[in-house]
């Protein structure tokens, strides 16, 4: 078996991390925080110092874990400080009580954006390539021959038929122009009158020239008369 050879700075370390603790729950219990609570603020400190520190380590130098590292060390020297005999520790001031209060919910908020905010080489770090090989390409079948089409003969311009012209498309009669009905009533009495004076029935022209209309009113009316 080997043998263990003490450290001296691992000594160092054991007896400062002692002695700070002591002091972070001195400081706690001044504050009102007994029993339990009192030696679980040592932890939360040192715990969020241990955390920070390993962020810079791994991931190199960050203003995250640079923060919440002197955070944690302020408040281990705080403690170290505090209860050397500059407070007095048996009346605590209120900005004390207020500072050991809020510490957990502090202490949360660092380790939870330690633990989960991305560091700056993971950020960095580009998607795997993609896979750059070409696919197969497959041989395209064989085309057949076509054969060639047969060419119809010529005709010359004599054979043809001659083209029909095309046939004018039927003309449909303008539909007659709408006639009040009290204008045919005075057209009606204007051909009795003219058949009762001449014998003979009257004409368009005459009833357009009667009337004052446009002829194809008149044909209109004419029609309607009859």
């Amino acid at each position: 078996m080997g043998r263990i050879r003490p450290d001296a700075v691992l000594v160092q370390a054991v007896i400062a991390g002692a002695l700070s603790f002591a002091h972070l729950h001195d400081l706690a219990a001044a504050a009102g925080q007994d029993g339990w609570k009192a030696w679980a603020y040592p932890i939360s400190v040192d715990l969020l110092l241990v955390a920070a520190w390993r962020r810079l380590c791994s991931d190199g130098p960050s203003r995250l874990a640079w923060c919440w590292f002197l955070v944690a060390l302020v408040a281990s020297l705080g403690a170290n400080v505090a209860t050397a005999g500059f407070l007095d520790l048996r009346h605590p001031p209120a900005w004390l009580r207020f500072g050991i209060a809020g510490w957990p919910a502090l202490a949360f908020l660092g380790g939870t954006l330690l633990a989960h905010t991305r560091s700056a080489t993971e950020a960095a770090d580009p998607a795997p390539p993609a896979d750059l090989t070409p696919a197969p390409v497959s041989e395209p079948a064989p085309v057949a021959a076509a054969e060639p089409a047969s060419i119809p003969p010529q005709l010359d311009a004599a054979d043809l038929p001659a083209a029909e012209p095309p046939a004018d498309p039927p003309r449909l009669a303008p539909a007659p122009a709408p006639v009040p009905a009290a204008l045919v009533a005075h057209a009606r009495k204007v051909a009795d009158e003219h058949h009762a004076r001449t014998g003979d029935r009257i004409d368009t022209d005459t009833l357009r020239a009667r009337l004052g209309v446009p002829p194809q009113l008149a044909d209109s009316i004419a029609a309607q008369l009859t």
